[in-house]
């Protein structure tokens, strides 16, 4: 294995009195490399960017940088969006525009969101451009670089809003986790809801995006066919190069495991994973 460097803690935008912060990891060598951002899953509510302590290193040993980041999180009576989603468009500008310093191709970035963090990375890659999301803090040091992506790994991510806010409201009445990060239910505003759902961007215009959705079989949170499978029949009918990775036996929340024990769901998606980002990234 290569020696790698690894950066603990770099502030990568500074967006309402909170900075953000995120761990870098990077390919020994004088590059340039291909480039992950990475954002956690855990209900916009929870969870830490160390749940890519395992990638970062598997990544950077195979020539692949990887920041994965801390977003702002949600919580009842304090929506995140569309902040979250300017967090996430934050860092993949701050990964182009120090692209030189850490020695990163500018041309060559994906997103790698997992759970929430799919959703973030999926509504990021594909609306990034949308009024809704665009030129929100204007005083970042790189607001001016684009937040355009080449591509997008999305591992048991949730894609329709609508779709989640139901789940929730069947098993978590007291506390829906989808209404806490938007403020709203799809009762109150509808648009809000189709807005934040990363299925109605799979579009003609979005399609020079390449895709790798990954999911297991056993998943008891997010349902797979309302949300990956739906996700990747849309995205097909827009003419994208849209991969799936399904996990045979994984239920949800899997990809902070490590990935060299045997039999494990993350060594099953890495191979994979590389094979796509070399085709793709």
């Amino acid at each position: 294995m290569s020696q790698i460097e690894t950066r603990a803690g770099v502030t990568y935008a500074t967006h309402d009195g909170v900075a953000l912060a995120g761990d870098l990891y990077l390919p020994a060598g004088a590059g340039s490399y291909p480039a992950l951002v990475g954002v956690h899953g855990g209900g916009w509510q929870l969870g830490a960017r160390n749940a890519f302590q395992f990638w970062g290193p598997y990544l950077a040993e195979r020539g692949y940088a990887l920041l994965a980041i801390t977003y702002r999180l949600a919580k009842k009576g304090q929506k995140m969006f569309p902040q979250a989603v300017n967090d996430v468009l934050a860092a993949v500008q701050f990964v182009r525009g120090n692209a030189g310093q850490i020695k990163v191709d500018p041309e060559r970035i994906a997103l790698l969101g997992a759970s929430a963090g799919g959703h973030l990375s999926a509504l990021a890659a594909l609306a990034g451009g949308h009024e809704r999301f665009k030129g929100a803090y204007p005083q970042d040091a790189h607001a001016g670089v684009s937040s355009k992506v080449k591509a997008l790994i999305g591992v048991y991510g949730v894609y329709d809003l609508v779709h989640m806010w139901q789940t929730y409201a069947l098993q978590t009445p007291a506390e829906n986790n989808i209404a806490n990060f938007l403020g709203a239910t799809p009762m109150d505003d509808p648009q809000l809801y189709f807005d934040a759902s990363p299925i109605n961007y799979a579009t003609f215009a979005n399609n020079h995006i390449g895709v790798l959705l990954s999911v297991g079989t056993e998943d008891d949170l997010v349902d797979r066919r309302a949300h990956t499978d739906g996700f990747q029949l849309r995205l097909s009918q827009a003419g994208f190069f849209v991969r799936p990775c399904i996990v045979h036996g994984a239920p949800h929340y899997w990809l902070s495991d490590p990935i060299d024990e045997a039999g494990s769901y993350t060594g099953f998606m890495a191979p994979r994973l590389i094979r796509f980002l070399k085709e793709r990234l």
